[in-house]
């Protein structure tokens, strides 16, 4: 198939992420990529700033993942997981259990980061049904959040600045406390003071009998602004579900496997949620696969019944392949000095994207572990942006006033000084245009 084949039939039939499909964005075509690099259909090789949504941490193409993959082939790609197991979905329970807190020592296995969502409010709801409170029945969760586009997602989601907003009214309507205060407000830093806490502890206390779970991204705010925002916060969202009855979902299906530069981002808090999501780095990019991790208090909540049944069961639950493969990644990933290159990245970025605070257009720089951001005054229009990261060799893809850099934990500084250089160059035309 020639490329403009391969175009033209993906104008007719494919609807890609967050676009029109009349009015689609430009789409590249790609037969390849290794280590840091995207190989497109005429040859370029550009470097990928963005690690594929965030997952390929280990870079692309990674022989120990193939092998992983390969040798699971020669036994069986899939098999049912009701009534069923196998060897790399248990092995892959026992290694979430031990490289999380000492509390969450249950797994269940889903196939995305939003259906692990979907399951975390599930089974956070079945936990209160159980026991015969059925007026909890709503969720607390801070503004700005994003959690996948399922409907159970989507419902905590922002649901003014979100990208949901058009289903307002068909969604579960549950309650938003104010965004966490950002570490940092146009470059300045910001001191943790206990009135951050106010409105949350406010909805809290108001609410508390309805409310059967708090749901948060720990330390960071992904997709809904990637806002960085203080430990302290963290801390006392903990202490006010204990003080309240209410149970503490953390989603780190962005920020787990050391992208913030703890294992997981709840560490630097000091705490413990009782249900955990993961995802994406999970498999280091090479399938979809995701998990719910819960303690025993829920656990035993949900089975005091008599019942005991979670109800939920993807179909490719458990999957082999993507069990043996996210053992491999994680494997990978805990015998490598992912420390130090996570230390490594975050002072390069440091470093190089500073510059870009001098341009009008930039409203403020900011990075955490290996999330570099560069925030701009107004959106940038990526139809003009994205040929321009492209023919100066690098995948970057911004949304609305962010550009931002989540590269694979493997990137050399060399990679990584194209794509600092790249944003700096872009932002000056784009600001130049500006003005």
């Amino acid at each position: 198939m020639t490329e403009d084949e391969l175009l033209n039939l993906d104008a007719q039939h494919l609807w890609h992420p967050y676009t029109s499909f009349s009015k689609p964005t430009p789409v590249l075509p790609v037969i390849g990529a290794e280590g840091v690099h995207i190989e497109l259909a005429n040859g370029q090789k550009l470097i990928d700033g963005m690690s594929s949504w965030w997952s390929t941490i280990h870079g692309y193409n990674h022989p120990i993942l193939n092998k992983a993959l390969i040798d699971q082939t020669q036994k069986m790609s899939h098999v049912m997981f009701g009534g069923l197991t196998h060897e790399p979905a248990v092995r892959l329970g026992k290694k979430l259990v031990d490289m999380t807190c000492e509390n969450l020592q249950h797994v269940f296995l889903a196939d995305s980061g939003s259906v692990s969502v979907e399951v975390a409010i599930k089974m956070s709801l079945q936990y209160w049904f159980a026991q015969g409170n059925t007026k909890k029945t709503k969720l607390l969760t801070a503004r700005n959040g994003y959690y996948g586009d399922t409907f159970g997602g989507m419902a905590v989601c922002d649901p003014v600045n979100g990208m949901h907003e058009m289903f307002t009214g068909v969604l579960p309507q549950h309650i938003f406390a104010e965004a966490p205060q950002t570490l940092t407000e146009n470059g300045d830093s910001i001191a943790w003071n206990p009135k951050f806490i106010h409105d949350f502890k406010t909805k809290l206390v108001e609410n508390h009998s309805q409310i059967a779970a708090v749901i948060i991204e720990p330390m960071v705010q992904n997709a809904g602004g990637m806002r960085f925002y203080h430990a302290e916060y963290l801390q006392a969202v903990r202490q006010l579900c204990d003080e309240y009855d209410v149970l503490l979902i953390l989603d780190e299906i962005a920020t787990g496997f050391g992208r913030t530069g703890t294992l997981f981002a709840y560490e630097q808090a000091n705490i413990q949620p009782d249900i955990l999501t993961v995802g994406k780095a999970l498999t280091g990019g090479t399938m979809t696969l995701a998990a719910t991790l819960t303690s025993k208090k829920v656990v035993d909540g949900i089975e005091s019944d008599g019942k005991g049944l979670l109800m939920h069961g993807p179909t490719f639950m458990g999957n082999p392949l993507a069990c043996s493969v996210a053992n491999a990644s994680i494997d990978l990933l805990l015998e490598s000095n992912w420390q130090t290159n996570i230390d490594r990245l975050s002072t390069q970025l440091r470093d190089e994207l500073a510059i870009c605070s001098e341009l009008d257009c930039v409203k403020e720089v900011r990075v955490k572990g290996a999330i570099g951001v560069v925030e701009l005054h107004q959106s940038l229009d990526t139809v003009w942006s994205q040929p321009q990261f492209t023919k100066r060799g690098v995948w970057l893809r911004p949304f609305g006033k962010l550009v931002y850099l989540m590269p694979a934990y493997i990137m050399q500084k060399q990679h990584l000084t194209t794509l600092t250089r790249s944003i700096y160059e872009v932002l000056s035309e784009w600001n130049l245009a500006q003005n």
